[in-house]
């Protein structure tokens, strides 16, 4: 007969060159490549911060509890990463009629010329950290949080969303084809 146990663990190694503080449960690792932060006032569990690891620990011992654990383990994990190598995202702009032109100003990006629209359709930029570059045909997305760095992606790819319209034929748009470190 097996017993459960009374409460569900985990731990995250902090690996060398990654500071991690917790301060009223904002977590924040700071790495060679910037810093990220993130409250987990919300979250039903205990972080503990040590010297060279950390100690998730939930409330109780149900399986929603168990799914929790490891959710806080794995944004951790890639707090982590994003402080140490980073986050990319990759997209590439694709037309067949009308030449999109896409310019960065700001915390925005305008995609212009958009099936010959006159205006520019706008999507937000999230994150200060978070670096839009134009590369011919691509858009590279980078930044150390990858919550900000994805919703940008997905920012821009549904601004070029295209209504009313056989999405089978009229392919024209900016598409994520490649996620990583």
């Amino acid at each position: 007969m097996s017993t459960k146990p009374d409460y569900y663990t985990n731990e995250v190694t902090i690996p060398e060159g990654v500071t991690v503080k917790k301060d009223n449960n904002v977590i924040t690792t700071n790495g060679s490549n910037g810093s990220v932060q993130k409250d987990f006032t919300k979250m039903p569990a205990t972080i503990e911060v040590e010297s060279e690891k950390i100690t998730i620990k939930s409330y109780g011992n149900r399986k929603s509890d168990y799914a929790l654990v490891n959710t806080i383990h794995s944004l951790i994990r890639n707090m982590i990463k994003g402080s140490t190598t980073g986050f990319t995202y990759k997209l590439k702009i694709v037309f067949a009629h009308f030449p999109i032109s896409v310019k960065i100003k700001g915390q925005e990006v305008h995609i212009e010329n958009f099936f010959g629209e006159r205006s520019s359709r706008v999507s937000k930029i999230v994150g200060k950290e978070t670096k839009v570059v134009v590369q011919g045909d691509d858009i590279l997305i980078t930044g150390p949080n990858i919550e900000n760095v994805s919703q940008t992606a997905a920012n821009i790819e549904s601004s070029t969303k295209i209504k009313n319209k056989d999405s089978r034929v009229f392919l024209d748009g900016v598409y994520i084809y490649s996620k990583g470190k």
